[in-house]
Order: C-alpha cells, then structure tokens, then sequence
C-alpha cells in the first residue's frame, strides 16, 4: 500500500502543479476580457476529479491492495496522461485553464495534436488520467462508478466548449 500512496501523491502533486498554472492563467485572461462558460459545470467536474482521486486510493486502502502489476499499468497509463496534459499546457500555454474562458481575440491551436484529436486535454489527459489512478489503485467499483459519473460532465464541458467557440469561429469546428 505505501507505493500507492507514494505514487498517488507524486501525481497528485502534479495535478496541483497544473492547477496553479491554471490559476495564474485565469487571472491574467480575466483582466483580459475572457468570459467564463459553464460555471457550475467547472465546479461539478472539480468535485468529481477530488471525490474519484480519493475514491480510489479509499478502495486501496480498504481492500488491503499492494502495487502489482495493475498498479504498473495505471502509473504507465499516467505517465500518458500526464505527458499529454504537459504537452496540451505547453501548445496553449497562455490559455490553458482547468475552467472554460474564452478571450474576445482568442486563438485557436491547430498544432498536429489538436488537428488530429479533437479536445485532446480530455481524451488523453483526463480519461487516460482517471482510468490510470483506478488501475494503480486496482480500484474496481471506483473505475466501475465513478468513470460513467465523470464522463457525463465531461459530455456537458465539451458541448459547452464547442459551442462557446462557435460563436467565435462559426461551424467550422
């Protein structure tokens, strides 16, 4: 259980690392006009990211679980996840939040990544992410329950996200 623990907090700390980029970010694109979207959908998919982190490091705890080779699979599958989250902040950088803001002069990253998967932050971040922490947990009813409850916020982000940036760039996307 101690490697769990000890891998479950170094990516936690790299989620939190993200975070205050993030915030940074939406201080600054604030003050530069941006209008957030999908306000209680942002604070909804918080609570669910926190409840499913935790969720999964209780059913470690709870069934007595050591790191085996699930566990190297979920820190594999992570280790993706966070490569493409360091990979999405680093195109987008000055506008990367975890929260929908769109800047009135907002550019949109037509990068290879962003041409060939649409909203790639939450399909190789952010599922890869959430499928990764259950595995190294071997978290079962976590992955079972609370993937399907994420995934539907989720849903609800990415049509909020298309159609706030319809209005900027018509029906291309």
């Amino acid at each position: 259980m101690t490697y769990i623990i000890i891998t479950f907090t170094l990516f936690f700390v790299l989620r939190l690392v993200s975070l205050s980029y993030s915030i940074r970010n939406e201080k600054r694109i604030v003050q530069a006009g941006a209008v957030q979207y999908g306000k209680t959908n942002s604070l909804c998919l918080t609570l669910a990211h926190i409840a499913y982190y935790f969720s999964a490091l209780y059913e470690a705890y709870a069934t007595g679980v050591s790191f085996n080779q699930t566990s190297w699979i979920g820190v594999a599958v992570m280790a993706f996840a966070y490569l493409m989250l360091f990979y999405v902040v680093a195109k987008l950088h000055d506008v990367w939040t975890v929260k929908l803001y769109i800047l009135p002069d907002h550019r949109i990253e037509k990068s290879f990544l962003f041409r060939v998967v649409k909203h790639p932050n939450y399909y190789l971040n952010i599922v890869p992410e959430l499928i990764g922490v259950a595995l190294l947990c071997n978290a079962w009813y976590t992955l079972a329950a609370g993937l399907p409850v994420y995934c539907i916020f989720l849903a609800i982000r990415i049509r909020q996200e298309e159609n706030a940036m319809k209005g900027l760039w018509g029906d291309s996307l």
